[in-house]
Protein backbone atom coordinates (compact mmCIF):
# COMPACT_ATOMS: atom_id res chain seq x y z
CA UNK A 1 0.00 0.00 0.00
CA UNK A 2 2.98 2.40 1.38
CA UNK A 3 4.86 1.22 -2.58
CA UNK A 4 1.84 2.46 -4.20
CA UNK A 5 0.91 5.91 -2.54
CA UNK A 6 4.59 6.86 -3.21
CA UNK A 7 4.28 5.90 -7.35
CA UNK A 8 0.88 8.03 -7.21
CA UNK A 9 2.90 10.82 -5.46
CA UNK A 10 6.05 10.74 -7.89
CA UNK A 11 3.27 10.51 -11.22
CA UNK A 12 1.61 13.80 -9.67
CA UNK A 13 5.34 15.50 -9.44
CA UNK A 14 6.34 14.54 -12.44
CA UNK A 15 3.14 15.63 -14.57
CA UNK A 16 3.43 19.18 -12.67
CA UNK A 17 6.89 19.94 -13.68
CA UNK A 18 6.23 18.27 -17.42
CA UNK A 19 3.31 21.25 -17.35
CA UNK A 20 5.02 23.79 -15.68
CA UNK A 21 8.11 23.29 -18.56
CA UNK A 22 5.36 22.78 -21.08
CA UNK A 23 3.96 26.40 -19.91
CA UNK A 24 7.15 28.46 -19.63
CA UNK A 25 8.15 27.35 -23.34
CA UNK A 26 5.18 27.99 -24.70
CA UNK A 27 4.92 30.51 -27.35
CA UNK A 28 2.76 32.72 -25.56
CA UNK A 29 5.39 33.42 -22.52
CA UNK A 30 7.80 34.76 -24.93
CA UNK A 31 8.03 38.06 -26.61
CA UNK A 32 9.30 39.36 -30.54
CA UNK A 33 13.02 38.99 -29.24
CA UNK A 34 12.76 36.17 -27.15
CA UNK A 35 12.53 38.07 -23.43
CA UNK A 36 10.41 36.07 -21.35
CA UNK A 37 7.28 37.95 -20.69
CA UNK A 38 5.88 36.73 -17.67
CA UNK A 39 9.77 37.63 -16.08
CA UNK A 40 9.61 40.16 -13.16
CA UNK A 41 9.16 43.86 -14.50
CA UNK A 42 12.82 45.77 -14.24
CA UNK A 43 13.11 48.67 -12.31
CA UNK A 44 12.87 52.65 -13.07
CA UNK A 45 16.74 53.13 -14.23
CA UNK A 46 15.80 57.22 -15.08
CA UNK A 47 14.47 57.55 -11.75
CA UNK A 48 11.65 59.92 -13.28
CA UNK A 49 9.08 58.91 -10.80
CA UNK A 50 5.98 60.26 -8.55
CA UNK A 51 6.72 59.45 -4.64
CA UNK A 52 4.41 58.16 -2.39
CA UNK A 53 4.05 62.31 -1.27
CA UNK A 54 2.49 63.25 -4.76
CA UNK A 55 6.07 64.87 -4.95
CA UNK A 56 8.06 63.85 -8.30
CA UNK A 57 11.63 63.00 -8.48
CA UNK A 58 13.81 63.99 -11.33
CA UNK A 59 17.19 63.65 -12.74
CA UNK A 60 19.10 66.29 -13.21
CA UNK A 61 19.99 65.14 -16.99
CA UNK A 62 16.00 64.17 -17.22
CA UNK A 63 15.26 68.02 -16.50
CA UNK A 64 18.16 69.36 -19.09
CA UNK A 65 15.99 67.03 -21.67
CA UNK A 66 12.55 68.38 -20.54
CA UNK A 67 13.68 71.95 -21.14
CA UNK A 68 12.63 72.80 -16.93
CA UNK A 69 13.47 76.32 -15.64
CA UNK A 70 12.42 77.30 -12.43
CA UNK A 71 12.36 80.94 -10.89
CA UNK A 72 12.74 82.67 -7.55
CA UNK A 73 9.36 84.74 -7.07
CA UNK A 74 8.77 87.94 -4.93
CA UNK A 75 5.57 89.84 -4.00
CA UNK A 76 4.72 92.69 -6.48
CA UNK A 77 1.77 94.46 -6.81
CA UNK A 78 0.00 93.73 -10.21
CA UNK A 79 -3.68 95.34 -11.74
CA UNK A 80 -6.55 93.40 -10.95
CA UNK A 81 -8.01 91.56 -13.87
CA UNK A 82 -11.88 90.13 -14.70
CA UNK A 83 -12.25 87.70 -17.70
CA UNK A 84 -15.24 88.00 -19.84
CA UNK A 85 -16.47 86.09 -22.78
CA UNK A 86 -16.67 88.10 -26.09
CA UNK A 87 -16.81 87.55 -29.63
CA UNK A 88 -14.98 89.28 -32.45
CA UNK A 89 -17.61 91.79 -34.75
CA UNK A 90 -17.67 93.37 -38.09
CA UNK A 91 -16.41 96.86 -37.46
CA UNK A 92 -19.03 99.04 -39.60
CA UNK A 93 -17.03 101.51 -40.48
CA UNK A 94 -14.18 98.76 -42.39
CA UNK A 95 -17.01 96.45 -43.56
CA UNK A 96 -19.78 96.03 -45.39
CA UNK A 97 -22.60 93.77 -46.45
CA UNK A 98 -24.10 93.46 -50.13
CA UNK A 99 -27.48 92.32 -50.38
CA UNK A 100 -29.58 92.26 -53.18
CA UNK A 101 -32.48 95.27 -53.15
CA UNK A 102 -34.79 93.04 -55.08
CA UNK A 103 -35.48 89.66 -56.17
CA UNK A 104 -33.96 88.25 -59.02
CA UNK A 105 -30.97 85.55 -60.89
CA UNK A 106 -28.14 86.12 -60.35
CA UNK A 107 -25.46 87.10 -62.71
CA UNK A 108 -21.59 87.47 -62.76
CA UNK A 109 -20.16 90.85 -62.74
CA UNK A 110 -17.14 91.95 -65.24
CA UNK A 111 -14.96 89.96 -63.57
CA UNK A 112 -16.55 86.75 -63.07
CA UNK A 113 -18.25 85.61 -59.56
CA UNK A 114 -15.69 86.36 -56.64
CA UNK A 115 -14.26 84.00 -54.38
CA UNK A 116 -14.06 84.42 -50.35
CA UNK A 117 -10.80 85.28 -49.58
CA UNK A 118 -10.82 87.61 -52.67
CA UNK A 119 -9.62 91.48 -52.28
CA UNK A 120 -12.40 93.72 -53.84
CA UNK A 121 -12.01 97.29 -54.22
CA UNK A 122 -14.88 100.24 -53.12
CA UNK A 123 -17.31 100.88 -56.33
CA UNK A 124 -16.36 97.07 -57.68
CA UNK A 125 -19.75 95.32 -59.38
CA UNK A 126 -19.14 91.95 -57.89
CA UNK A 127 -22.59 90.38 -59.76
CA UNK A 128 -25.83 91.87 -61.21
CA UNK A 129 -29.49 90.41 -60.49
CA UNK A 130 -31.63 90.62 -63.12
CA UNK A 131 -35.04 90.78 -62.28
CA UNK A 132 -37.85 88.76 -63.29
CA UNK A 133 -41.71 90.36 -62.93
CA UNK A 134 -44.44 88.12 -62.66
CA UNK A 135 -46.34 86.80 -65.83
CA UNK A 136 -49.23 89.17 -65.34
CA UNK A 137 -47.30 92.18 -64.38
CA UNK A 138 -45.06 91.57 -67.56
CA UNK A 139 -48.00 91.13 -69.78
CA UNK A 140 -49.30 94.57 -68.33
CA UNK A 141 -45.99 96.10 -69.37
CA UNK A 142 -45.53 95.09 -72.70
CA UNK A 143 -48.76 95.81 -73.97
CA UNK A 144 -48.55 99.61 -72.17
CA UNK A 145 -45.37 99.61 -74.21
CA UNK A 146 -46.65 98.53 -77.76
CA UNK A 147 -49.22 101.27 -76.87
CA UNK A 148 -46.88 103.96 -76.72
CA UNK A 149 -45.02 102.87 -79.71
CA UNK A 150 -48.20 102.93 -81.15
CA UNK A 151 -48.64 106.55 -79.82
CA UNK A 152 -45.28 107.52 -80.59
CA UNK A 153 -45.09 106.46 -83.81
CA UNK A 154 -48.54 108.68 -84.33
CA UNK A 155 -46.37 111.61 -82.33
CA UNK A 156 -44.00 111.74 -84.81
CA UNK A 157 -46.33 112.08 -87.84
CA UNK A 158 -48.23 114.66 -86.46
CA UNK A 159 -45.10 116.32 -85.56
CA UNK A 160 -43.98 116.27 -89.28
CA UNK A 161 -47.25 117.64 -90.92
CA UNK A 162 -47.14 120.37 -88.44
CA UNK A 163 -43.78 121.15 -89.11
CA UNK A 164 -44.19 121.15 -92.73
CA UNK A 165 -47.36 123.40 -92.53
CA UNK A 166 -45.62 126.12 -90.29
CA UNK A 167 -46.61 129.58 -90.92
CA UNK A 168 -50.20 128.42 -91.02
CA UNK A 169 -50.04 126.60 -88.21
CA UNK A 170 -49.61 128.55 -84.84
CA UNK A 171 -46.38 127.96 -83.21
CA UNK A 172 -47.79 126.89 -80.22
CA UNK A 173 -49.59 123.85 -81.47
CA UNK A 174 -46.17 122.42 -82.93
CA UNK A 175 -44.43 123.08 -79.70
CA UNK A 176 -47.26 120.75 -77.80
CA UNK A 177 -47.49 118.00 -80.31
CA UNK A 178 -43.36 117.74 -79.79
CA UNK A 179 -43.58 118.47 -75.94
CA UNK A 180 -45.82 115.25 -76.38
CA UNK A 181 -43.74 113.12 -78.34
CA UNK A 182 -40.57 113.74 -76.17
CA UNK A 183 -42.87 112.38 -73.34
CA UNK A 184 -43.73 109.39 -74.88
CA UNK A 185 -40.38 108.33 -76.20
CA UNK A 186 -39.09 108.59 -72.49
CA UNK A 187 -42.30 106.62 -71.15
CA UNK A 188 -41.46 104.20 -73.91
CA UNK A 189 -37.72 104.13 -72.77
CA UNK A 190 -38.53 103.31 -69.10
CA UNK A 191 -40.52 100.70 -69.66
CA UNK A 192 -38.76 99.04 -72.21
CA UNK A 193 -35.75 99.45 -70.20
CA UNK A 194 -37.54 97.83 -66.79
CA UNK A 195 -38.45 94.46 -69.11
CA UNK A 196 -34.59 93.92 -69.21
CA UNK A 197 -33.70 95.79 -65.84
CA UNK A 198 -30.66 94.34 -63.97
CA UNK A 199 -29.05 95.29 -60.59
CA UNK A 200 -25.58 95.82 -59.89
CA UNK A 201 -24.31 94.63 -57.12
CA UNK A 202 -20.90 97.05 -56.14
CA UNK A 203 -18.71 96.83 -53.63
CA UNK A 204 -19.41 99.27 -50.15
CA UNK A 205 -15.81 99.47 -49.33
CA UNK A 206 -12.37 98.04 -49.52
CA UNK A 207 -11.62 94.63 -48.44
CA UNK A 208 -11.71 91.53 -48.22
CA UNK A 209 -14.48 89.05 -49.14
CA UNK A 210 -15.02 86.84 -45.82
CA UNK A 211 -18.43 85.53 -47.05
CA UNK A 212 -19.96 84.62 -50.43
CA UNK A 213 -23.50 83.22 -51.04
CA UNK A 214 -23.40 84.05 -55.07
CA UNK A 215 -23.81 81.20 -57.81
CA UNK A 216 -24.42 82.03 -61.33
CA UNK A 217 -28.25 81.12 -62.10
CA UNK A 218 -29.07 81.24 -58.05
CA UNK A 219 -32.60 82.84 -57.76
CA UNK A 220 -32.10 85.70 -54.68
CA UNK A 221 -34.72 87.01 -52.69
CA UNK A 222 -35.01 90.69 -51.63
CA UNK A 223 -32.45 91.84 -48.96
CA UNK A 224 -30.59 87.88 -49.16
CA UNK A 225 -27.09 88.66 -48.02
CA UNK A 226 -25.24 87.67 -50.68
CA UNK A 227 -21.26 88.90 -49.94
CA UNK A 228 -19.92 90.36 -46.56
CA UNK A 229 -15.99 92.39 -46.79
CA UNK A 230 -14.15 93.37 -43.77
CA UNK A 231 -10.82 94.72 -43.27
CA UNK A 232 -8.25 92.01 -41.66
CA UNK A 233 -6.91 94.81 -39.35
CA UNK A 234 -9.82 96.58 -38.14
CA UNK A 235 -11.84 94.44 -36.59
CA UNK A 236 -13.95 94.91 -33.09
CA UNK A 237 -14.82 92.83 -29.99
CA UNK A 238 -18.49 92.91 -27.81
CA UNK A 239 -17.51 91.65 -24.51
CA UNK A 240 -20.41 91.42 -22.11
CA UNK A 241 -21.27 91.42 -18.36
CA UNK A 242 -23.71 91.67 -16.06
CA UNK A 243 -21.75 94.73 -13.87
CA UNK A 244 -22.97 97.61 -15.09
CA UNK A 245 -20.31 99.72 -13.42
CA UNK A 246 -17.16 97.56 -14.65
CA UNK A 247 -16.60 99.72 -17.91
CA UNK A 248 -15.90 102.40 -16.05
CA UNK A 249 -13.44 100.83 -14.15
CA UNK A 250 -11.31 99.10 -16.42
CA UNK A 251 -7.98 100.78 -17.59
CA UNK A 252 -6.98 97.82 -20.00
CA UNK A 253 -8.05 94.97 -22.44
CA UNK A 254 -6.40 92.12 -23.94
CA UNK A 255 -7.29 88.78 -26.04
CA UNK A 256 -5.86 85.20 -24.77
CA UNK A 257 -6.48 83.97 -28.28
CA UNK A 258 -4.56 87.51 -29.87
CA UNK A 259 -1.91 88.59 -27.12
CA UNK A 260 -0.31 90.81 -29.68
CA UNK A 261 -3.97 92.78 -30.77
CA UNK A 262 -4.29 95.94 -29.50
CA UNK A 263 -7.62 97.12 -28.14
CA UNK A 264 -9.13 100.07 -27.36
CA UNK A 265 -12.34 100.60 -25.35
CA UNK A 266 -14.50 102.65 -27.34
CA UNK A 267 -18.10 102.40 -24.92
CA UNK A 268 -20.71 100.56 -23.22
CA UNK A 269 -24.45 99.85 -24.16
CA UNK A 270 -26.52 102.33 -21.89
CA UNK A 271 -29.21 99.17 -21.69
CA UNK A 272 -29.03 95.35 -20.76
CA UNK A 273 -29.68 92.92 -23.56
CA UNK A 274 -30.69 89.32 -22.41
CA UNK A 275 -29.50 90.40 -18.83
CA UNK A 276 -26.19 91.50 -19.78
CA UNK A 277 -24.36 94.84 -21.11
CA UNK A 278 -22.30 95.01 -24.36
CA UNK A 279 -19.08 96.72 -24.33
CA UNK A 280 -17.27 97.08 -27.51
CA UNK A 281 -13.40 97.51 -28.09
CA UNK A 282 -11.69 98.13 -31.64
CA UNK A 283 -9.36 95.56 -32.03
CA UNK A 284 -6.17 96.80 -34.34
CA UNK A 285 -3.15 94.99 -35.00
CA UNK A 286 0.26 95.24 -33.18
CA UNK A 287 2.72 97.08 -35.16
CA UNK A 288 0.79 97.67 -38.17
CA UNK A 289 0.78 93.79 -39.10
CA UNK A 290 -1.60 93.11 -42.14
CA UNK A 291 -3.90 91.20 -40.25
CA UNK A 292 -5.12 89.41 -37.10
CA UNK A 293 -5.34 85.53 -36.69
CA UNK A 294 -8.74 86.29 -35.77
CA UNK A 295 -12.41 85.70 -37.80
CA UNK A 296 -15.34 87.42 -37.51
CA UNK A 297 -17.99 85.49 -34.88
CA UNK A 298 -15.17 83.45 -33.30
CA UNK A 299 -15.95 83.45 -29.95
CA UNK A 300 -12.67 84.79 -27.24
CA UNK A 301 -11.73 85.81 -23.71
CA UNK A 302 -10.80 88.93 -23.38
CA UNK A 303 -8.70 90.04 -20.15
CA UNK A 304 -9.90 93.40 -19.16
CA UNK A 305 -7.10 95.26 -16.57
CA UNK A 306 -9.17 96.94 -14.33
CA UNK A 307 -7.97 100.40 -12.01
CA UNK A 308 -7.63 98.55 -8.48
CA UNK A 309 -4.09 96.56 -7.53
CA UNK A 310 -3.91 93.59 -6.05
CA UNK A 311 -0.56 91.86 -4.10
CA UNK A 312 0.69 88.75 -5.26
CA UNK A 313 3.28 86.40 -7.51
CA UNK A 314 3.22 87.22 -11.19
CA UNK A 315 4.26 84.46 -12.73
CA UNK A 316 4.16 82.66 -16.66
CA UNK A 317 0.80 81.62 -17.39
CA UNK A 318 2.17 78.26 -18.57
CA UNK A 319 3.31 77.84 -15.00
CA UNK A 320 0.20 76.58 -13.88
CA UNK A 321 -1.11 73.52 -14.52
CA UNK A 322 -4.12 71.06 -13.57
CA UNK A 323 -3.38 67.93 -11.24
CA UNK A 324 -5.57 64.68 -11.34
CA UNK A 325 -8.28 66.55 -9.20
CA UNK A 326 -8.34 69.33 -11.37
CA UNK A 327 -6.79 71.78 -9.13
CA UNK A 328 -4.30 74.39 -10.62
CA UNK A 329 -1.07 73.96 -8.90
CA UNK A 330 2.29 75.01 -9.68
CA UNK A 331 5.54 72.61 -8.85
CA UNK A 332 8.09 73.85 -6.70
CA UNK A 333 11.56 73.24 -6.52
CA UNK A 334 12.19 71.49 -3.26
CA UNK A 335 15.96 70.08 -3.93
CA UNK A 336 18.27 69.17 -6.78
CA UNK A 337 15.88 66.50 -8.15
CA UNK A 338 12.41 67.06 -6.06
CA UNK A 339 9.67 68.62 -7.32
CA UNK A 340 6.12 69.35 -5.05
CA UNK A 341 3.01 70.25 -6.63
CA UNK A 342 1.66 73.55 -4.43
CA UNK A 343 -2.33 74.18 -4.93
CA UNK A 344 -2.84 78.08 -5.81
CA UNK A 345 -5.74 80.30 -6.40
CA UNK A 346 -4.07 82.78 -9.50
CA UNK A 347 -6.25 85.67 -11.35
CA UNK A 348 -5.51 86.30 -15.19
CA UNK A 349 -3.01 89.41 -15.09
CA UNK A 350 -3.21 89.42 -19.40
CA UNK A 351 -2.82 86.73 -21.99
CA UNK A 352 0.66 85.53 -21.01
CA UNK A 353 0.76 85.81 -17.42
CA UNK A 354 -1.58 85.53 -13.83
CA UNK A 355 -1.07 86.76 -10.71
CA UNK A 356 -1.01 83.88 -7.70
CA UNK A 357 -2.75 85.79 -5.05
CA UNK A 358 -2.83 82.47 -2.47
CA UNK A 359 -0.78 79.24 -2.16
CA UNK A 360 2.77 80.63 -2.61
CA UNK A 361 5.52 82.16 -0.13
CA UNK A 362 8.36 84.36 -0.73
CA UNK A 363 11.46 83.01 -2.07
CA UNK A 364 9.72 79.67 -3.43
CA UNK A 365 11.15 78.38 -6.35
CA UNK A 366 8.56 77.75 -8.99
CA UNK A 367 8.60 75.93 -12.36
CA UNK A 368 7.99 78.32 -15.02
CA UNK A 369 8.60 76.04 -18.34
CA UNK A 370 8.44 72.80 -18.20
CA UNK A 371 5.01 72.36 -15.09
CA UNK A 372 2.68 70.53 -17.83
CA UNK A 373 5.47 67.45 -18.60
CA UNK A 374 5.91 67.50 -14.76
CA UNK A 375 2.75 66.65 -14.57
CA UNK A 376 2.41 63.83 -16.39
CA UNK A 377 4.95 62.07 -14.47
CA UNK A 378 3.11 58.82 -12.52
Amino acid sequence: MNHRLISVSLLAVAVHLLVGTQAWASPGAHGPNGEHLDAPQAANTNGLMRLPDGSASVPMLAQRRMGIRTQIVTASQAQATVELVARVMLDPNAGGRVQAVHGGRVEAGPRGLPVAGQVVRKGEVLAYIRHHAEPYAEANQEAQLAELRSSRALAVQRVQRLESLEGTVPRKEIEAAKAELQSLSAREKSIGASLSAREALVAPVSGVLARVQAVAGQVADARELLFEIIDPSRLMVEATTADAALPARMAGASLREAPGAQLQLVGAGGALRDGVMPVNFRLQSANGAPGLPLAVGQPVTLIAQLTERITGYVLPAQAVVRNAANEQVVWIKSGAERYIPQPVSVRPLDAVSVVVVQGLGADNRVVVEGAALLAQIR
